[in-house]
């Protein structure tokens, strides 16, 4: 990555990004080292992943969607980032405001929208969640229920997510065997008590926990939906204290009609001066 490079640092519900516009930065400057550096807390930028809209030729989409995790891994998709992105999208004049938005991703292709403050986005149609057998669930985790809302999601159902050890769970239970080699997001929903619910999330390609996921966020809401614990749409409150909104059309086989709503915001544009690692300085 050059050194004077324009990025916009953006929030998905505390779930953070830096963007970049396709027309000036190219995929192959972001290595998985580059994307690592501009990620790091510390020494970068700091982000739970990178994104990049870039133009393209197809006359039904107004622009593709790239997204790498915080370990610089290929992401074929991010709930939060693409609401980011469908923000971002109307910013850069890839798409006009109160539009719809449609872009593609390695998980297929997604349309969106602005909405006032708020950003939206409609996800494929998705197989109905399946119980999890073999998962190895701990003290008070219920029901492992495995969803695929474009990427894979462990769900689990709990009494308090506040009490749930995620730094201490989470990594086990995202390799775990029975969920295949590229294993999955883990989330873990609670009641709130007033008809919403609250989720928490450890994030593959951050490794941790994040402040918000939002096809952690479809995850949960299908799988409540498959043990009728909730209808449409769905209300989940993030580990960041802000709402994210699913609605969705259930089916016995599949669910479709799923629309993520959720906060996609513009914190600040930078022109960054960080240099690749093992790039000479001037």
């Amino acid at each position: 990555m050059k050194p004077g490079t324009v990025f916009y640092k953006m929030s998905g519900s505390g779930n953070d990004f830096v963007m970049f516009d396709g027309r000036h930065v190219s995929a192959d400057e972001l290595t998985p080292e580059a994307v690592a550096a501009i990620c790091d807390r510390r020494l970068g930028i700091g982000a739970d992943g990178v994104g990049l809209l870039e133009p393209t030729p197809a006359d039904d989409l107004h622009f593709a969607f790239r997204f790498w995790n915080r370990d610089g891994s290929v992401g074929p998709m991010c709930g939060n980032g693409a609401l980011c992105a469908t923000r971002l999208a109307v910013v850069l004049e890839f798409a006009k405001a109160d539009a719809e938005v449609r872009f593609s991703t390695l998980a297929g292709v997604h349309r969106g929208r602005v909405v006032g403050d708020r950003s939206e986005i409609y996800l494929p149609d998705c197989p109905a969640p399946q119980p999890a057998p073999g998962v190895r669930a701990g003290p008070g985790e219920d029901r492992p229920t495995v969803v695929r809302p474009s990427v894979p999601h462990l769900v689990l159902t709990v009494a308090d997510v506040e009490k749930v050890a995620v730094a201490e769970r989470g990594p086990g239970l995202r390799h775990d065997p029975a969920l295949g080699e590229e294993g999955a997001n883990v989330n873990w929903v609670s009641p709130k008590g007033d008809g919403s619910w609250k989720m928490r999330t450890f994030e593959r390609g951050v490794e941790g926990e994040t402040l918000a996921c939002g096809t952690g966020a479809v995850a949960c809401a299908l799988t409540l939906a498959s043990h009728k614990q909730t209808d449409s749409p769905a209300r989940l409150w993030t580990r960041s204290g802000l709402l994210l909104e699913v609605a969705f059309s259930y089916g016995a086989k599949s669910v479709s009609s799923i629309r993520l709503r959720g906060e996609g915001r513009m914190v600040f544009r930078g022109i960054t001066s960080l240099l690749t690692p093992g790039q000479p300085s001037d």
